[in-house]
């Protein structure tokens, strides 16, 4: 490593002097010694001379050169390793003046789990090794429809694995013709196998390889008289084409292709990514700085496809990209980019061009409105400055059943889903709210009271605003909370249900103020509460679903020694379910076929 101390004013001459050729990342810092930039370089030396020895910078670039006292740099092996790097400090120390984009994990992915029977889902987050996946998707919308295709076609299951295990008959999908029950047996694994295959292909893009692969198998099935079966391959193979032809804008080859186009509007940029997978045209989705850095169409995208396309295990590159504006200085060098080169990719990215322009014309909107919003928030709340960062708490249970409670986060107007989280409620009495919420912001707010470790910083990140969903008492136990915590100068405000629980007519006990506040169905600040306790809510709900779901798919019966799946599906096929094997006496257990005496009373011992 090459460094050079900060100072009041930095000697580039000195420092180019002895910088190295080899491929590698700089870091320019400041008078304190914060890094304000971070960049990679196939030649360090040709690359940082450059900032010094050219004129003509973009204002952004020449603001940032005012201010460097120093700079560091590290050599690297490749231009490759100098590009992860670049990417692993940009994520880590987030430099005032680099492009720094969103890092979303959270695109769409159509999946196929393992076994002998693998089940068709939509996922995002982490992939299991058991489990096979495609994609990415650039909106939920195309995986759904993508779900449904193939579900329609090739008749894969679509069910939980507890579902799955557990059934006695076929359920109503396979009633309408869309799943061939391997659940109970309808379908042989060797069939079911090949559906897979040929569903795989499909989510490949070789469509016209399925379709030639289930024509063989129809001409098969005539040859063998065997024509029924032939018909439903036929409607099959017609089904297919027919969704082929209209789903979305399609070229003639089985083309994969992304179509990334920059711009910019009154200071902000907007980089658009449109997806062409198989011929076939995905949708596409807009993509933001997370820092408000002005900075050009050609450095924004650039940017964009350095961070996007940095590991190929998130985001691989297809064989061609269409690139707006064009040409860029810089491009790696595994990215192969280009201009539209036919009427088909020319109307490909104008509808990209378009959409970008319409996703800038629509941030623009919702930034107004939300601006509007929290000021009015602030004028009804009396707080000093409106609030940037507001937390809501929410509590559900069934009776005392799987406790959750949720923290939703609000940043400048918008829910910023990143920074939600959950608390599975342990150690309290059955249905005791106000444990139950003093659990949970304990678990929240102590780091932010006792320090942080490396990692945990969006987790201590103080909230300017807290809302309880629940009256008086709620919010009494969130301020002993703060109190003990040392947090009292935490603003918070008691959102209760009101009159007859109706929505407009909530009570807001907002801490510092003596009586209850209720403001006005039209106030664009109470809309504002609604929207965020309603998140919390629904957050909290889908929480404690999951949490009890989990808890009650676990049949039973699976832990009684000497039931397995076979047994298990003629128990519940023969009282028709759970609940009636839960109903059942010893003496009706025993006339179960396969179950002894001994075996009935360990069941029943079991369930009861």
């Amino acid at each position: 490593m090459t460094a050079a101390p900060p100072a009041p004013s930095f000697d580039s001459k000195s420092f180019l002097a002895a910088l190295t050729a080899a491929p590698g990342v700089y870091r320019m810092l400041d008078a304190a010694g914060a890094v304000l930039y971070v960049g990679k370089a196939k030649n360090l030396k040709k690359r940082v001379s450059s900032y010094f020895q050219k004129t003509g910078h973009s204002p952004r670039i020449a603001l940032m050169l005012q201010q460097v006292a120093g700079m560091e740099t590290t050599a690297t092996r490749s231009e490759a390793e100098a590009l992860i790097l670049e990417n692993t400090l940009i994520k880590k120390l987030k430099p005032k003046y680099n492009i720094l984009f969103r890092d979303d994990k959270s695109y769409a992915y159509i999946g196929l789990s393992g076994g002998a029977f693998p089940r068709l889902f939509y996922h995002r987050g982490a992939f299991e090794k058991k489990s096979h996946y495609f994609g990415p998707f650039p909106s939920g919308l195309a995986v759904r429809e993508g779900i449904q295709l193939i579900q329609k076609t090739f008749l894969l299951r679509t069910c939980e694995e507890a579902v799955f295990a557990h059934r006695s008959r076929p359920c109503l999908l396979h009633q309408i013709g869309r799943c061939k029950a391997p659940c109970v047996g309808l379908v042989a694994a060797e069939e079911y196998a090949a559906d897979v295959r040929l569903a795989e292909l499909f989510l490949k893009g070789r469509h016209g390889e399925v379709i030639e692969k289930l024509t063989q198998r129809m001409e098969a099935e005539a040859a063998a008289l065997r024509f029924e079966r032939a018909a439903a391959l036929r409607d099959q193979i017609r089904a297919l084409q027919a969704v082929l032809h209209r789903q979305y804008v399609s070229s003639t080859r089985d083309t994969d292709v992304d179509i990334v186009v920059a711009a910019v509007e009154r200071g902000e940029l907007c980089v658009n990514l449109a997806m062409v997978r198989g011929g076939l045209h995905l949708g596409d989705r807009a993509h933001f700085p997370q820092a408000g850095v002005e900075a050009g169409a050609e450095e924004g995208l650039a940017a964009f496809l350095e961070q996007h396309y940095a590991d190929p295990a998130d985001h691989e590159a297809p064989p061609r990209l269409i690139l707006d504006p064009w040409p860029l200085d810089e491009i790696p060098e595994r990215l192969h980019g280009g201009a539209a080169r036919n009427e088909m990719e020319r109307a490909w990215l104008e509808m990209a061009r378009h959409n970008a322009q319409l996703a800038l014309a629509a941030r623009r909107q919702n930034q107004a409105r939300a601006g509007g919003r929290l000021e009015a928030l602030r004028a009804a709340l009396e707080l000093a400055e409106a609030p940037r960062r507001i937390e809501c708490f929410d509590i559900s249970h069934t009776m005392g059943e799987g406790t959750v409670a949720s923290c939703v986060v609000c940043v400048d107007g918008a829910m910023k889903k990143s920074d939600y989280r959950r608390f599975n409620i342990a150690g309290i009495a059955p249905g005791d709210d106000y444990a139950a919420m003093r659990q949970a912001l304990t678990r929240r707010y102590e780091k932010l009271a006792y320090g942080k470790n490396e990692g945990e910083a969006a987790e201590a990140t103080a909230p300017d605003l807290v809302l309880i969903d629940g009256g008086k008492g709620q919010h009494a136990v969130a301020r002993e909370v703060f109190a003990e915590l040392g947090l009292d100068h935490l603003a918070s405000v008691g959102v209760a249900k009101g009159e007859e629980r109706r929505p407009g007519h909530e009570t807001l006990f907002v801490h510092g103020q003596p009586e209850p506040l209720e403001l006005a169905m039209d106030n664009a600040g109470f809309h504002l509460i609604q929207e965020i306790r309603d998140e919390a809510h629904r957050f909290a709900i889908v929480g404690h679903r999951a949490r009890r779901a989990k808890a009650r798919g676990r049949s039973a019966l699976e832990d009684v020694a000497g039931v397995g799946p076979a047994r298990r599906r003629s128990l519940l096929a023969h009282f028709g379910g759970l609940d009636g094997v839960k109903a059942a006496t010893v003496e009706d257990l025993c006339r179960v076929p396969g179950i002894s005496r001994k075996l009935a009373e360990d069941i029943h011992r079991q369930l009861h």
